[in-house]
């Protein structure tokens, strides 16, 4: 893997850099996405626990 990066890089320069930084930002911000999706989840999660808690039941 490491050859073929330095291939690319004696080859192509710049460029190569440049799309092995834009897809390394890419996975940090689709990273992040995930960890706000998931903590906005947990919240639902316990909202939606303490209003079935509060809730009269029926019965």
């Amino acid at each position: 893997m490491s050859e073929a990066l330095i291939n690319a890089l004696s080859e192509h320069g710049p460029w190569a850099i440049m799309v092995f930084f834009l897809l390394y930002r890419d996975l940090q911000k689709d990273a992040a996405t995930r960890s706000i999706l998931e903590k906005n989840t947990q919240i639902l999660i316990e909202l939606t626990t303490m209003l079935k808690e509060r809730l009269p039941r029926g019965g």
